[in-house]
């Protein structure tokens, strides 16, 4: 039995754990760039970013939830769930919702990616109120009505024909297959036809329940705002709709996992009747929290970031063999990809992809040279500012960082952070990444024979 103390302390415990907290986690000169940080009771967090200096405020509600959170059957769910929540609350019809973003001029949109999900609106920072309660709103009154997912059904079929018709696009999905193979990192984030023609409206309802309770959301604001009252509208919308859940439940930590990939010397080819030929050669990357990220950042610009970058001056520059030709990273909670993307026509296919070998080669075993490791630190550095320079960009940062990884980091720190990575970092894991066996994706209208030389790229 429990004694009356024992109940009011565990009472009194239980009071103080549903007070929400505040926190600044980066302090700026004169508030410009202060981050700070309010906990609600049922772990809902509210991150935002000041700037005094603009007329504009970008409001998003980041959701704990991807493509990858998917079973094989729901593929494309989140995605699918993502089109519903601006179809209609309790409070707005699905005209209502566009319109009044229409009606101030704002704007309003949403994105899915494999670990995470975002709504967003940038609007006047006058109109502000009018954007925190729409969002709000579809994030916590959506109806997903069996018409509504009917309806849309047609759209994300449309989508998938759209995603299909662009061979450059696709064959992302196709290296990610290639890499992952028929899990869930492996599949394409707006599902397949079959998988999107199954789903239905009570599947689908029990996918928002279990993934879109405030434990596992995250709303990031920046901008002419005030913290303290994004806060109160915030907490008034959630609290309208019943949906500030159990008040001792605490926010749901950064994803956390063991997945190794390994993965050499696979070759997938889709057969299309495209102009050109579509490539990835690519391995096993890093994952986002590896804290050779920010070496791995230099390599990745250096060797094909930009136009004076090494793939771009002997792909294109030196021998005219494709128009586009860059290197990218994608780096998850417990893994990653690098990847060299080229198109080209199909006849040159073995040459683009025998030069990009050599030089993925060349670079494990010789590394970079001193001034191209410095022309890639000032070129990310430039990238990094110039890429924040509106109040969407930085609501981007700070919603994904307290999701993605639990902190914040200024751009001074981060400026730094580039600042000091060195040579021998960046040889290191030039070694570690570019020294393993790729694997090759391709789409294109490739012959026989020349199909049969694609493994020599892998060898």
């Amino acid at each position: 039995m429990t004694s009356r103390s024992s109940k009011a302390t565990a009472r009194t415990s239980s009071e103080a754990r549903a007070v929400a907290r505040t926190q600044t986690l980066i302090k700026g000169t004169n508030g410009i760039g202060t981050v700070r940080k309010t906990t609600l009771p049922g772990g809902l967090r509210i991150v935002t970013e000041t700037l005094p200096s603009v007329r504009s405020a970008t409001f998003g509600i980041w959701a704990h939830v991807g493509s990858r959170d998917e079973t094989p059957s729901l593929n494309g769910a989140t995605h699918y769930l993502e089109h519903l929540l601006f179809k209609g609350t309790g409070r707005r019809s699905a005209l209502d919702i566009s319109a009044a973003l229409d009606a101030v001029g704002g704007e309003m949109n949403a994105f899915t990616a494999k670990e995470y999900t975002c709504y967003y609106a940038r609007v006047l920072d006058t109109d502000l109120p009018l954007a925190i309660d729409v969002v709000c709103d579809m994030l916590t009154g959506s109806l997903i009505l069996e018409e509504d997912v009917n309806v849309e059904r047609g759209a994300i079929l449309e989508e998938i024909a759209m995603t299909e018709d662009d061979p450059g696009d696709c064959v992302h999905d196709l290296f990610a297959h290639t890499m992952f193979g028929d899990n869930a990192l492996g599949r394409p984030v707006l599902g397949t036809v079959d998988t999107v023609n199954a789903l239905t409206a009570d599947r689908i309802r029990r996918f928002y329940r279990k993934h879109y309770d405030p434990t596992h959301l995250v709303v990031a604001c920046a901008g002419n705002i005030d913290h303290n009252k994004v806060v109160r509208q915030v907490r008034a919308a959630f609290e309208k709709a019943g949906a500030l859940g159990n008040p001792e439940a605490l926010p749901i930590a950064p994803r956390d996992g063991s997945r190794r990939l390994r993965t050499a010397g696979k070759v997938e080819l889709l057969g299309r009747k495209t102009e050109q030929a579509h490539v990835v050669l690519g391995m096993p990357g890093l994952a986002r929290t590896d804290d050779r990220r920010w070496a791995m950042g230099v390599l990745n610009t250096a060797l094909g970031g930009g136009m004076s970058s090494r793939l771009f001056q002997e792909v294109r520059e030196k021998r005219g063999l494709a128009y586009s030709v860059y290197s990218y990273t994608s780096g998850f909670a417990d893994c990653g990809l690098f990847g060299v993307y080229g198109g080209c026509r199909p006849s040159q296919v073995h040459d683009v992809l025998r030069i990009c070998r050599d030089e993925l080669d060349h670079v494990a075993a010789e590394g970079l040279s001193d001034d191209e490791i410095g022309r890639a630190i000032g070129q990310l550095q430039g990238s990094t500012v110039l890429g924040l320079e509106d109040t969407g960009a930085l609501m981007n940062r700070i919603g994904k960082s307290e999701l993605c990884w639990g902190e914040q980091m200024s751009v001074d720190d981060m400026l730094a952070r580039i600042a000091a990575v060195t040579p021998d970092e960046v040889r290191s894991v030039a070694r570690d990444v570019l020294g393993q066996r790729p694997s090759l994706s391709v789409i294109g209208p490739l012959k026989d024979k020349q199909a049969a030389r694609l493994h020599d790229a892998v060898a």
